[in-house]
């Protein structure tokens, strides 16, 4: 079993033209990921001089390339709760933030002629409890009664077996405007076509601090690579552990880096993958301590979850696939000692209100903390960003969003495997 993302190892590893860092640009971007790429495309196209910093030796390595593969629409948190809070107007912009940001990443496949086999066939949302089918009822009447989605639909367990072949699930909510991708060659794409339209990307580049100048947006970025001056600076990294604290610990008070962790079967062959999801969409459980699955194009099984409450490295992912062993085992019984060619982990970058944040503090613009629903939203929050640096203030959807500390969290999340005991009991006892 090999610790290492599929998504990466299967595609071909992205080699930047760029050799030596500039001394001055229009933009610099902190961070090589889905944001940092789609920002960099976009900015480029507008005439700008722009560098992509990237602290890791490959772009879009860490949750961009090592998550499950999902384009999902939908909140992270359920609708009504967030209506509840912020009001019907905010919570309906907010789902359709959402919609918008699948949008944009098959707008940009296309337009930029990606081959990442991206495909939209809908979000599947399973209960494994009865209960659980009667609050994806009430989610989704929700949904239409105030004219959110008017595409979703309830399944009944009948209609869920005929398409995914396990016994776990009482029924499910269909979200049909979600989808999927191979998320290494997707980021080799948008990547190239960044490049192609002037970006440059940098690679082995760590930003160590970032030095204001003056009382605007102008900066001066130390990285191990030189230093180079910039007029406006997008903070892009997610939950990066690279870089000085000093720089970025006003961002890292507010999230919390949460590993989630993926296993990839063996090649199933055609006929075995198509018995077992043959809607092949992508799907998730509901709970706290989750799973989600797809098929991939070659007819493996990419099963993942929050199997431990643990920050990733080759131990810690060792240990959360043999979890997942069990829990695929549960889910699928007919697989039987199916072998795992893959797992790996990656860290989410949770926010207390598991909802992003994209703004301005201090002359340096930051878009961040996707909770585990990034591949979509990061992808169309770059293109947002850019906009709203260029001059467009309307043009970023989490405007004006508080984002205050979470308590206590100062640096590693010592709190963590109390985290995990909470949510797991919570599932337990729901």
């Amino acid at each position: 079993m090999k610790l290492d993302s599929y998504w990466t190892d299967s595609a071909p590893a992205f080699v930047p033209a760029a050799a030596e860092l500039p001394a001055q640009v229009d933009v610099a971007i902190v961070g090589g990921g889905f944001t940092g790429l789609s920002a960099a495309l976009a900015f480029a196209k507008r005439g700008a001089r722009v560098a992509v910093l990237e602290a890791g030796s490959r772009v879009a390595a860490e949750a961009s390339g090592r998550n499950g593969g999902h384009v999902n629409n939908g909140l992270a948190v359920d609708y009504a709760e967030v209506a509840a809070k912020v009001g019907v107007a905010r919570a309906r912009a907010w789902y359709h933030a959402y919609d918008a940001a699948v949008d944009t990443v098959e707008r940009l496949v296309r337009e930029e002629a990606i081959d990442c086999d991206f495909m939209r066939h809908g979000k599947l949302k399973l209960a494994t409890r009865p209960q659980q089918l009667e609050t994806l009822q009430r989610s989704a009447q929700r949904l239409i009664d105030d004219g959110v989605d008017t595409d979703v639909e309830i399944l009944d367990a009948a209609c869920v077996h005929g398409e995914v072949q396990s016994e776990r699930f009482h029924g499910g909510l269909l979200y049909k405007r979600s989808g999927q991708m191979h998320m290494g060659r997707f980021a080799q794409g948008l990547a190239g076509a960044a490049e192609r339209s002037g970006a440059q990307i940098h690679t082995g580049t760590t930003v160590q601090r970032i030095e204001r100048l003056g009382s605007g947006h102008a900066h001066k970025l130390h990285t191990s690579q030189g230093t180079l001056k910039a007029q406006q600076v997008l903070l892009a990294t997610g939950a990066t552990r690279h870089g000085g604290y000093g720089s970025f610990g006003w961002l890292r008070r507010r999230i919390v880096p949460i590993g989630s962790f993926i296993v990839v079967t063996e090649p199933l062959g055609a006929d075995r993958a198509q018995a077992l999801l043959s809607a092949r969409r992508t799907y998730t459980t509901v709970a706290n301590i989750h799973h989600y699955f797809r098929l991939t194009t070659d007819h493996r099984l990419v099963f993942g979850g929050r199997a431990r409450f643990a920050i990733s490295s080759p131990q810690s992912d060792a240990a959360s696939g043999e979890i997942l062993r069990a829990g695929l085992a549960e889910t699928f019984p007919q697989l039987g000692p199916v072998r795992l060619d893959y797992c790996w982990g990656g860290l989410v970058d949770m926010t207390q209100d598991r909802l992003p944040h994209a703004g301005e503090r201090n002359g340096l613009y930051y878009a961040m903390g996707y909770s585990g629903h990034g591949t979509q939203m990061s992808v169309h929050m770059g293109e947002r960003m850019a906009a709203v640096m260029a001059g467009d203030a309307n043009a970023n959807p989490w405007e004006g969003r508080k984002w205050p500390a979470i308590p206590g969290h100062f640096g590693p999340p010592w709190f963590l495997p109390a985290v995990g005991l909470y949510y797991t009991l919570k599932d337990r006892l729901a």
